[in-house]
């Protein structure tokens, strides 16, 4: 019997490392990515308010 083109189904063990992978990504994301991105906004704050301020010129 042919085989069909499409999507080839998934055992319980490849859905089950999947899901860890998932799980395991999810957990990175949330300890190295989303400080990195604080970061960078804070940066990016902190140089829009040094660049905004306005200019104390001395009589």
């Amino acid at each position: 019997m042919r085989q069909l083109k499409g999507k080839v189904k998934e055992t319980r063990k490849e859905k089950k490392e999947r899901k860890l992978e998932n799980l395991a990504i999810q957990s990175k994301m949330k300890t190295v990515v989303l400080p990195t991105l604080g970061v960078i906004a804070l940066l990016i704050a902190a140089f829009v308010y040094a660049k905004t301020r306005p200019v104390i010129v001395e009589t």
